[in-house]
């Protein structure tokens, strides 16, 4: 063989082995996802977001090729299940579904009462679902609408009472942001829940609450409570006859309850996608979809960067809110 042919052959050779040594490492570092089974952390038992993050889990098992598997852990306004996230391996292997609690509560503590920081030590996966909050009145509220009630507001400043389910919560929020942009003055009157407070508000004990819709549905049809708008920025699928409170006087109000899907901060980017690609897909059937609208819940099935937005701005509207109205978490 003469000596040009030699080092021709050599250098093939050589090229050949590196194309190996590359193919087997790249072999090695991007395993199969997943290989075992998948812990969903989630809410107590028995909420909406434990019964959308069942669904999820149900439905995304199959594709992926791997049990996942819910493990509900209630109470402390999400420390507990934020802290487990934070500090769990960024392998894909632990999630979390929650509601928007867990980024919105940790504005009403001091900083060092929350172990996590969502936007630092989540990667969102999709913003999944929202259910929607309607303001509700009793029926002998003389007010057709929320700008009636704000005009009805400003004529008795500090007459009119709203039932809240707890400091900090959802109807809490809701109501001092009303109150805040429309300029007016509404006393609060604090429950254990947001069933008493629907409860007392039907019986004409206080005059305003917002809640859910699945919670004030049975009392609306009672002909016990007045729905005068929903809380969010476009209307409801649910109850598509109701005009938002933006539209009714206070352009800008906007709150939602919604529920989200995350991994720990640091996951790969591929884990990331192939979630949410499974998470999406299955909202986005006739059937889920439908059972969603059956319980009071709206589909979302966002991308990774809208869940990001979306929490940057609630943050953002909720804080001012919150630090305006001295509201600290009990």
């Amino acid at each position: 063989m003469s000596l040009p042919l030699f080092r021709r052959n050599l250098r093939c050779t050589a090229a050949l082995c590196m194309l190996v040594c590359a193919t087997t490492a790249h072999a090695q570092t991007a395993a199969p996802y997943p290989t075992k089974a998948i812990r969903m952390i989630s809410s107590g038992v028995g909420g909406t977001a434990d019964f959308v993050g069942r669904m999820i889990t149900l439905g995304i098992s199959e594709p992926l090729g791997q049990q996942v598997v819910s493990d509900n852990r209630g109470g402390a306004g999400g420390i507990i299940p934020g802290e487990m996230l934070a500090k769990a391996a960024p392998d894909g292997y632990t999630l979390l579904f929650y509601g928007s609690t867990i980024w919105v509560a940790p504005l009403m503590r001091d900083p060092d009462k929350t172990p996590y920081d969502a936007l630092r030590d989540f990667a969102p996966i999709t913003l999944a679902a929202s259910s929607p909050t309607l303001l509700v009145v009793h029926p002998s509220l003389p007010v057709k609408d929320a700008r009636e009630l704000v005009a009805l507001a400003k004529a008795k400043p500090g007459q009119l009472n709203y039932a809240t389910s707890g400091t900090g919560s959802a109807s809490h929020l809701a109501g001092e942001l009303f109150a805040s942009m429309a300029g007016i003055k509404i006393v609060r009157i604090n429950y254990k829940g947001a069933a008493p407070a629907f409860n007392d508000v039907s019986a004409g004990h206080v005059q305003i609450t917002f809640g859910s819709g699945a919670l004030a549905l049975p009392h609306l049809n009672a002909k016990r409570l007045k729905a005068l708008a929903v809380t969010s920025m476009q209307r409801s699928e649910l109850f598509p006859q109701l005009p938002t409170i933006a539209s009714s006087g206070l352009p800008g109000y906007n709150l939602d309850a919604t529920f989200a899907l995350f991994a720990p901060a640091k996951t790969p980017a591929a884990i990331i996608t192939r979630l949410n690609q499974e998470t999406v897909r299955f909202l986005k059937t006739a059937d889920s979809k439908q059972r969603l609208l059956n319980a009071g819940v709206e589909l979302v099935a966002s991308s990774p960067e809208q869940l990001t937005a979306a929490m940057k701005a609630e943050i953002s509207a909720m804080g001012k809110i919150i630090r305006n109205a001295g509201i600290r978490e009990e």
